[in-house]
């Protein structure tokens, strides 16, 4: 089902690297280009085992389309803050919310490798100081992707997922 992230363990020399990669021109333009289209499939297949981030905590989320009313899967990073996974809307920082994010702010019904959740929104600063923390831990690019964000005018949006 869905493996248990703590984002306080350390994170090892590859790992590091290929997150710093992802970050990068060519990582960047990789997942955007070829990524985001092979990770909802690789991740129904594989039942969530294997994505195109390989190291990176990669799961597969299912929203209901806010104007379709379709079902829409995107492969997202995640995290556990406890028992709850934790996601968070960066589209790598560029100017506009992931259209997933969307999705789950107008039907919070989700799940994420196949598991039922409800999406809430954090919206309490001092919880987002701390989660931010976790995230960055995770995936330090998260670091820079908000600084972009910022210069946009956007905030992140961060989701915590509660079992239903």
């Amino acid at each position: 089902m869905l493996r248990h992230i703590d984002p306080t363990r350390p994170r090892g020399p590859l790992y590091r690297a290929f997150a710093r990669f992802t970050a990068s021109r060519l990582g960047f333009w990789l997942s955007r280009q070829i990524g985001w289209r092979v990770d909802p499939v690789l991740l129904r297949v594989t039942g969530g085992r294997l994505g195109t981030g390989m190291f990176i905590p990669t799961a597969l989320l299912e929203t209901t389309g806010a104007r379709s009313g379709e079902v829409r899967r995107n492969g997202v990073i995640y995290f556990h803050d406890g028992e709850r996974p934790t996601i968070v809307a960066s589209k790598a920082g560029l100017p506009e919310h992931p259209a997933w994010f969307f999705n789950a702010r107008a039907n919070s019904e989700v799940k994420l490798n196949g598991r039922p959740y409800r999406a809430e929104i954090v919206t309490d600063k001092a919880e987002r100081t701390r989660l931010w923390e976790l995230a960055d831990n995770v995936f330090p690019p998260f670091d820079s992707y908000r600084r972009s964000a910022a210069q946009a005018g956007r905030t992140i949006p961060i989701l915590q997922l509660t079992a239903v």
